[in-house]
């Protein structure tokens, strides 16, 4: 670790993993519920589950973007964060803004209150208070950053970074148009979530990516570069349109079908790209980094976004094939698969590498680290496996045969029951994780001015 302001990146880390536990504990109580359904129903009924585990997982994201982007900043611009105090504060309204959503959506409080109260939007529930305090928080971060960059030296990973974080805070306004029309309300709705998650966020994953591509294999930073600024125009290009994906059953016009089916047809790409870049950047790479978990990470984030996001988005992205399987499983497997390659595996990377930085020691226990990729990897994908062929039983016996969807659901129990098999393998790599991460081996531990290989 190069600069002192480094360390506010710890904070944030600590912070996103107990969010981190908090989803996918919860996540695994709702896949008991699927397979016994009065499990906690007066006590906390699915819908709060729900809640917790979908707005668990996107602050955790966001968290650890924010983390990693005061660990990167100081090394690309070669300069120490603008405000310490100011990085502090912005994570204290964050975590201040989390208690009081968890609060809200747990006991229902301010049920129908305009300021105080959840919305019931899906991932936008949080009240308009929190909505407030967000927005606070995103304004302070990226003065934060964009001062210390202004003030430092500027490369395309540190710019593209910013321009992603800018862009994620300015969408999230739209959190607030909440008009009575519903079709107008899923319309802007999508302009946050899915100019999030495919577009946005994209740009943030690639310059992460990108960043540790530069210090684990060695590349130069003109190779580096070039394939960033590649990935970043096919993103932007493919993922703003694509938006159309979302439009086709909800009340607006037909020629939403052909754009959102041939522009989001193309966001494959970019996953493509980044799969490609991950690899050849490790087979370019001239230099044994001493963190391969950090290097296991950085590759199955590139592969399992490539079929997460790729793959399996394609799979029913076309409106002719969407008209049947929208809201079905399949949506749940690409979804699950997604988030998990694309975001979560990424911010494990970033944490895996920047860690053992931040506490001053060598790798920690690499082989639980790595050993936790696999569990939680391959917990992921045969649960996304399960779900998509719930998913296809659930398309004909539904919506092609006709039958009603609670017999349909009866019909799916065996996989709701490998579902939960699969979420008990992934908490356990989640557990296996945060051990092999925070609990040092004392043979590694070194003195306090001990700096290992960066």
């Amino acid at each position: 670790m190069k600069y002192q302001s480094q360390k506010i990146a710890l904070a944030y880390i600590l912070v996103a993993l107990a969010l981190f536990f908090v989803q996918v504990s919860m996540g695994l109580l709702m896949g008991y519920v699927y397979v016994e359904p009065n499990t906690l129903s007066e006590l906390m009924p699915f819908n709060i589950m729900r809640m917790l585990h979908t707005n668990s997982l996107v602050v955790w994201l966001l968290t650890g973007f924010f983390g990693a982007a005061y660990f990167i900043v100081p090394e690309e611009s070669e300069s120490e964060i603008y405000s310490v105090k100011l990085a502090y504060l912005q994570l204290l309204i964050l975590v201040l803004g989390t208690a009081g959503v968890v609060v809200t959506y747990t006991f229902n409080l301010f049920e129908g209150n305009w300021l105080l109260g959840q919305e019931g939007r899906e991932f936008l529930e949080q009240p308009i208070w929190v909505k407030v305090g967000i927005v606070v928080a995103a304004l302070i971060f990226l003065f934060n950053v964009t001062m210390t960059v202004l003030k430092g030296k500027k490369t395309a990973i540190s710019n593209i970074l910013l321009l992603g974080l800018w862009a994620l805070a300015l969408l999230f306004l739209f959190a607030f148009y909440n008009p009575d029309n519903l079709a107008l309300d899923k319309e802007y709705w999508w302009y946050v979530i899915h100019l999030w998650v495919e577009g946005v966020w994209e740009l943030i994953m690639a310059s992460i990516l990108a960043f540790l591509m530069l210090k684990l294999t060695g590349v130069d930073r003109e190779v580096v570069e070039k394939w960033l600024y590649i990935i970043v125009a096919t993103a932007l290009f493919s993922g703003l349109l694509g938006t159309g994906h979302h439009y086709y059953w909800i009340g607006t016009p037909g020629y939403w079908q052909w754009i959102g089916s041939i522009f989001s047809s193309l966001e494959i790409i970019p996953f493509f790209a980044m799969m490609s870049f991950a690899f050849i950047m490790v087979w370019k790479g001239r230099r044994d980094h001493p963190n391969k978990a950090a290097l296991l990470w950085s590759l199955g984030c590139a592969v399992l976004a490539f079929f997460g996001a790729g793959v399996w988005g394609f799979l029913h992205t076309l409106h002719g094939v969407n008209y049947y399987t929208h809201g079905t499983q399949i949506t749940a497997a690409h979804g699950h698969l997604a988030f998990f390659g694309a975001y979560v595996s990424l911010n494990l990377a970033m944490f895996t590498y920047a860690m053992p930085l931040l506490l001053k020691r060598d790798p920690y226990n690499q082989v639980l680290n790595m050993a936790s990729f696999w569990l939680m990897s391959g917990g992921m994908v045969f649960m996304t496996f399960a779900l998509t062929f719930a998913g296809t039983v659930q398309t004909h016996m539904q919506r092609v045969v006709g039958e009603s969807y609670m017999d349909v659901q009866d019909m799916l129990a065996v996989f709701y029951w490998m579902r939960f098999g699969a979420g008990v393998a992934v908490v356990l790599g989640v557990c296996l994780y945060l051990f092999a991460l925070l609990v040092p081996r004392k043979e590694v531990i070194r003195g306090a001015d001990a700096t290992p290989a960066e």
